[in-house]
Order: C-alpha cells, then sequence, then structure tokens
C-alpha cells in the first residue's frame, strides 16, 4: 500500500515511517523546517530508503493538503500531526483548536478528496477519570482540558468528512524522537537528590515503537471506527518514574509522592485514564507488550 503519514517528523511520526516502510511506500509529510532538520538523521538501515519519501505540508493549509493528497493518491493517511504540549494547549486554546481540530479536518478533506481511507491519533485524555476500570471505546468522554477537548473536536471533524474513519486513542507516550516524561526523569540524575512526582494520575506509558506497530497492524487489518492502543499495565507517574530510575541504574535520588493539587499545573488531568485493548487484541490478534517491558527497551537503545 501507499501511505502517507503527517507529523513525519515527531516521535510517533518517525517510528511510525520506520515499522511501515518495510512492507508499503511511506511518504511523510510535515513542516518543512521540521524536515529539514530531521530527514537524513533518523532513518538509517535497515530502513529501506527506497520506499520511503518526504513532501512539505501545513496541515492548516486546507488546499495545499487537498492538492497534495490528490497528486500522492495514497491507499491510506495516518494523521499524527498534533499540538501535545497539555499545558500549552491551555495557556493556547485558540492554537490548539486549529492544530488538532481544524488541522485534523483539513486532512480529512484531503484524503476524501483522494478517496483515501485515513486514521486518525487521538489521546486518553477525552475521558474525565472519573472511571476505576479501564476505558472501552464507548464509554462517554468528557475532557478536562483544552489539549483533550481539541482532539476529540479532531475526533468529531474527521468523521464528520470520513464516517469510515480509523480513530485510535492512546496515552502517555515517549520515543526516542521527541521530548518525553521519561527523558525528563533522567536529566534530573546527578543534579538533584529529591524529585516530586504525582501519585493521583493513573494511566498506561506507551513506547511510540510499540504504538507504531498497532497502528500498522490496524491498516493492515483495514479496521475502522474507534479504538485505543496502548501498552498493558498501568502505573501512576510516580511509580512510573521510580522505575524509570530503577531500570537506568541512577542512586542516590528518592522520589516523593504529591498530588495533583499540589502540583499546580495549568491543565487539569484526569486521574484515571487507562484504556481497555480489547478491541485492538480481537481485531488484531496481537496483544501490546507491558510497559515495564518496553521502558526497558527504550533505556537499552536510548544512546
Amino acid at each position: 500500500m501507499k501511505i502517507a503519514v503527517t507529523g513525519a517528523a515527531g516521535m510517533l511520526g518517525t517510528d511510525l515511517m520506520a515499522r511501515l516502510s518495510g512492507a508499503h511506500e511511506v511518504v511523510g509529510l510535515d513542516l518543512p523546517q521540521r524536515l529539514e532538520s530531521h530527514v537524513g538523521a533518523q532513518f538509517i538501515a535497515p530502513v529501506d530508503s527506497n520506499k520511503i519519501s518526504f513532501r512539505a505540508c501545513d496541515i492548516l493549509d486546507e488546499v495545499a493538503i487537498r492538492e497534495l493528497t490528490a497528486e500522492l493518491k495514497p491507499d491510506w493517511v495516518i494523521h499524527c500531526a498534533a499540538y501535545t504540549n497539555v499545558d500549552g494547549c491551555e495557556k493556547e486554546p485558540d492554537k490548539a483548536f486549529r492544530l488538532n481540530a481544524d488541522g485534523a479536518r483539513n486532512v480529512a478533506k484531503g484524503a476524501w478528496g483522494a478517496m483515501a481511507k485515513m486514521l486518525c491519533v487521538s489521546t486518553d485524555y477525552v475521558y474525565d477519570g472519573e472511571k476505576t476500570e479501564p476505558y472501552v471505546e464507548t464509554d462517554v468522554t468528557g475532557p478536562l482540558n483544552v489539549y483533550g477537548k481539541s482532539k476529540l473536536k479532531g475526533e468529531v471533524e474527521v468523521l464528520n468528512v470520513l464516517p469510515g474513519a480509523l480513530i485510535v486513542r492512546t496515552s502517555w507516550l515517549f520515543g526516542k524522537n521527541g521530548p518525553n516524561f521519561v527523558e525528563a526523569i533522567l536529566a534530573q540524575v546527578g543534579k538533584k537528590d529529591e524529585l516530586s512526582v504525582v501519585s493521583d494520575q493513573v494511566g498506561s506509558p506507551t513506547y511510540t515503537v510499540d504504538l507504531a506497530d498497532a497502528l500498522a497492524r490496524l491498516v493492515e487489518a483495514d479496521a475502522s471506527g474507534t479504538f485505543h492502543a496502548a501498552n498493558e499495565g498501568y502505573c501512576s507517574w510516580f511509580d512510573y518514574a521510580r522505575e524509570i530510575l530503577r531500570l537506568s541504574g541512577a542512586a542516590g535520588i528518592n522520589v516523593k509522592p504529591i498530588t495533583t493539587e499540589e502540583l499546580g499545573r495549568p491543565a487539569l488531568r484526569p486521574a484515571y485514564s487507562v484504556l481497555s485493548k480489547g478491541k485492538y487484541g480481537s481485531t488484531t490478534g496481537h496483544r501490546m507488550r507491558g510497559w515495564e517491558e518496553s521502558l526497558r527497551d527504550y533505556l537499552n537503545h536510548r544512546k
């Protein structure tokens, strides 16, 4: 198949391009300045360079994305581009909705015009966190922050244009090609003796390499509708930080649990956003790894 990937220079987009290139022709779409600093350094063997190409594109330019998609004629468009800084979205709501909702609609219109199928990556933050058991795809949404609201609006915009689109909600991403919680914790090693980390938010850390594989499997299964995909298991940010330090062999840092209220971040977060992956498993016949195993793999290959 021929697959176009928006946000190709991002943390998830980079791993997705690598995963898809093994069996498909892949075209990465991103802003020119992001591609200029990214292409070449990130894509090395065993990626088949003959199956990867890149085109500059701004998802906020509806005409440009429509014309480019019509030219490329992909079988699928996978939409990874987004404004994912949760607190940044809270401070810049207009920008959040432009990128996460209007941008998603523009990409969907491009896919519709090219008669391509579409996968849109979304977030666990579309939920309010009031459940105490994993969220299933049919649960009522109720985002607490601008990021979640803008991503949910993006889902709606995509489905309004392409009712048969594939929506995949995921959570707590980490990967080698972008800023993430793992690197934020490790950056404090040797600088601080104690870290204060939130213990009353629970979710599933998800490695972008594993998510990229899950997205590819759903596309290859010709799936449609809404799915959840995240690494198995769950933890609090506090437990996550302790495991990062333990697996990395860092010593001499005490991790202190604090509440969300004590942290005082601009955006509210759901207290519980664990996602049920049963639908994904029954559709693909695949079970994603536990988050601890994926974290260990990441740490072993980060240098």
